[in-house]
């Protein structure tokens, strides 16, 4: 816990433009506490939280860094919880790209990292990949493998959240779509390796991020528990491998009910060595 919570108060000083020294002085502390908090050596005190999430314009939960995870889990259970699919059964463009890119001409391993109700997954499955997915609600999965039973392919699902889960095995493919928002940015460098690290030599990343613009507003913007990144930032991590195709886009939405838009990165990289 005591990391977990140092990680938040880094995380939420940052956010809020402090120093070390401005958040100790704000609570009356000294720098070298608050640095010992925030390297995981020491936790605050429990009269100190009240006065942190006050700054920090947050709840206490918040800053002990579990409730922000549940409530994307439940706000997702509710919407696969409905009739029909929420996304839809049509495979995401980004999957016809894959084909492009990888095309399944030996039984390519593919990993759909936070794949919702499956349907890219499925989509993967039927034209001859083999597919490995995983998503960190359940009511998404089990829609997914009623999907995978009427199409009649096989899909190996699993739960799994991806700020724990970390690969132990080779994938040719790894795909992730519209799920790199929730990954804090403490975390990235570590999963991202983590994919690399576990994939095949002239395997394909296809990844895409939302990304924050000044000028474009949407819902999840309001939302503690997703990270947008910075435009250009994905392309980043893959400075290594031949980037096959980048992009940028600005999209009309409406989930959740309203209409909005989002900024989004797309990456499609290959590894070299």
């Amino acid at each position: 816990m005591t990391n977990a919570v140092g990680k938040n108060i880094y995380a939420m000083r940052k956010k809020q433009g402090l120093t070390q020294e401005e958040l100790a002085r704000l609570i009356n502390v000294s720098f070298q506490a608050v640095s010992k908090w925030e390297n995981g050596v020491s936790a605050p005190d429990i009269y100190m939280l009240p006065l942190l999430a006050n700054i920090f314009h947050c709840n206490i939960d918040s800053l002990l860094g579990y409730p922000a995870e549940q409530q994307k889990i439940m706000d997702y259970e509710e919407r696969y919880k409905s009739d029909g699919y929420y996304w839809g059964t049509q495979p995401s463009n980004m999957c016809y790209e894959v084909m492009k890119l990888c095309p399944p001409n030996r039984p390519l391993r593919l990993l759909d990292a936070a794949c919702g109700e499956g349907k890219n997954a499925v989509f993967f499955a039927r034209n001859g990949y083999s597919v490995t997915a995983f998503d960190a609600v359940e009511p998404g999965l089990d829609k997914a493998r009623i999907l995978a039973d009427k199409v009649g392919v096989d899909v190996n699902f699993f739960k799994a959240d991806m700020l724990n889960f970390r690969l132990d095995k080779e994938f040719d493919v790894i795909f992730c779509s519209g799920a790199l928002h929730y990954i804090p940015q403490d975390l990235r460098k570590e999963i991202l390796e983590n994919y690399q690290d576990h994939t095949s030599i002239g395997g394909l990343h296809a990844m895409n991020v939302f990304v924050r613009k000044p000028f474009v507003k949407s819902p999840s913007d309001e939302k503690e528990f997703r990270y947008k990144w910075i435009s250009g930032e994905i392309f980043t991590y893959y400075a290594n491998w031949l980037i096959a195709s980048c992009d940028e886009i600005i999209f009309d939405c409406m989930s959740g009910g309203s209409p909005h838009k989002h900024c989004m990165d797309t990456v499609y990289a290959i590894r070299q060595s």
